[in-house]
C-alpha cells in the first residue's frame, strides 16, 4: 500500500495529505516514505535536534538528571500530539514533524538564554526561538549537497512560521495538525514542569493542591489506589493530569469539528481554531499555570541560576563578537550578510549548555576556538 493509499483510507477529509506537498528545492518522490515522513526523519537526524539533549527546558544544574531537557520535552510533546492526531484522524506524520521541530531553535539555558540573545540583538531584529528554528532548517543546517538547510515541505515550514508570528500571520489559518501541536505543548509542560519541580524540591505535593486541576487528579488517584508511596502517588497524578487533559481536548474538539462540518483542509484553515480543551478545562489549566509561574518559574533558586547563566551567555556573546573572524561556516557567511551580532547569535543558539560554560577555552588560542565552534 502506498502512502497516498494509506492516507486515503485512514485520514479524515479535513486532514492534510502528503500528496502534492511542495519543497523550495524540488526533489523526486521517495519510493516508500511520504513527504512528511521524510521531513520527520530530516529533523530527527539533524545536529540541532541532537543538541536539544543538552539544553535546558526549565531546570538546569541540579545534577541528578531526572528533570526534562529540551529534547525530552520535545519527545513528550510529539507523543501526546500523535495520540491526538490518531484519535482525530489527522496526518500523524505531519503532526510529528511539526512537534519535533517546534523547539529546535531554543538556545542554551532555556528562556533565560533567549532573553539574553534578544537583548543583544535589540535594534537588529531581536531573537525568537520559533523564528530561530526556521533559520536552522532553512539555512544553518548543512547536510545536503544540493541545498542549504533541510528543504522541508511548506506545510511544516508554514506551521513553524505561524509559531514565530504568534499565530497571527495573514492569509489562511493554521492546519488542524498545527493546532494539535500547540495543544500538546501546553498539556505537556503543565504536567511535566510540576513533576520536575516536585522532584527537585522547589515545591511540595501539598503546594500543588491549591490548583484545582492538580487537586482533582490527586483525588482520582487516591480513589483508585490506597497504598501508594510518595513517588508512586506523584507519578500517578502526573499520568492522570495528562490523561484528563487529553480526554477533555478530544471531546471538545470532536464536538467543534462536528459543528463545523469541514470537508477539506482548506475549510479548517479558513475557520477559527477548533483544537483545544473545553472552556472549563482552560480555566483550570490557567490556574495551574499561574501557580507554576509564581512558585516555580519565579522561585529564588531558579532566578539565581538564571542570573548566573545569563551573565555567562552574555559574556560569551561579547567575546565572540570581538573574535567573529573565528566563526566557521555557515556562521561566517551570516556575519558577513547580516552582521557579526546575528552570526554570533546563530552559533550560540546552536550550542549546548555545557558548551557555553566552556567558552572560556577561547583564551587557549584561536585555533582551538575554531575547532570548538565547529557546530
Amino acid at each position: 500500500m502506498t502512502a497516498d493509499e494509506r492516507e486515503a483510507l485512514l485520514l479524515a477529509s479535513f486532514a492534510v495529505r502528503s500528496a502534492g506537498a511542495v519543497r523550495r528545492h524540488a526533489e523526486p518522490l521517495h519510493r516508500y516514505r511520504s513527504a512528511f515522513q521524510r521531513d520527520r526523519d530530516r529533523i530527527v537526524h539533524s545536529a540541532a535536534f541532537r543538541r536539544l539533549a543538552q539544553k535546558t527546558q526549565v531546570f538546569t544544574g541540579d545534577g541528578h538528571g531526572y528533570h526534562r531537557t529540551r529534547l525530552t520535552h520535545t519527545m513528550e510533546v510529539a507523543s501526546i500530539a500523535r495520540t491526538l492526531a490518531r484519535a482525530l484522524r489527522l496526518n500523524e506524520d505531519l503532526v510529528e514533524a511539526l512537534a519535533l521541530l517546534h523547539d529546535i531553535g531554543h538556545p542554551p539555558f532555556g528562556h533565560a538564554g533567549e532573553d539574553v540573545l534578544d537583548a543583544k540583538l535589540e535594534g537588529v531584529g531581536g531573537f525568537n526561538h520559533n523564528a530561530q528554528a526556521l533559520r536552522i532548517v532553512e539555512r544553518l543546517e548543512q547536510r545536503y549537497p544540493n541545498f542549504p538547510g533541510l528543504n522541508l515541505t511548506t506545510d511544516v515550514l508554514d506551521g513553524q512560521r505561524r509559531r514565530a508570528a504568534g499565530g497571527k500571520r495573514h492569509g489562511p489559518g493554521a492546519t488542524l495538525e498545527a493546532q494539535v501541536v500547540e495543544a500538546a505543548d501546553s498539556i505537556a509542560y503543565n504536567a511535566h514542569d510540576a513533576d520536575d519541580a516536585l522532584e527537585i524540591g522547589l515545591l511540595e505535593f501539598k503546594d500543588l493542591l491549591d490548583a484545582e486541576l492538580w487537586a482533582s487528579a490527586a483525588e482520582a488517584v487516591d480513589h483508585r489506589h490506597s497504598a501508594l508511596d510518595t513517588h508512586q502517588r506523584r507519578r500517578a497524578v502526573v499520568h492522570e493530569l495528562l490523561d484528563v487533559q487529553v480526554g477533555d481536548l478530544l471531546n471538545a474538539t470532536q464536538r467543534r469539528l462536528t459543528e463545523a462540518g469541514f470537508d477539506s483542509p482548506d475549510d479548517a484553515r479558513a475557520a477559527p481554531p477548533v483544537v483545544g480543551v473545553s472552556a472549563a478545562m482552560q480555566v483550570r489549566k490557567r490556574q495551574l499555570e499561574a501557580l507554576l509561574f509564581e512558585r516555580v518559574y519565579r522561585h529564588p533558586r531558579l532566578l539565581e541560576r538564571r542570573d548566573q547563566v545569563k551573565q555567562t551567555l552574555g559574556n560569551a556573546f561579547d567575546e565572540l563578537v570581538r573574535k567573529h573572524d573565528m566563526l566557521p561556516e555557515p556562521y561566517a557567511s551570516v556575519a558577513q550578510d547580516e552582521g557579526a551580532a546575528r552570526g554570533v547569535a546563530d552559533i550560540l543558539a546552536n550550542l549546548t549548555d555545557d558548551a557555553v560554560l566552556s567558552i572560556k577555552r577561547f583564551d587557549h588560542g584561536a585555533e582551538h576556538g575554531r575547532d570548538f565552534l565547529d557546530v
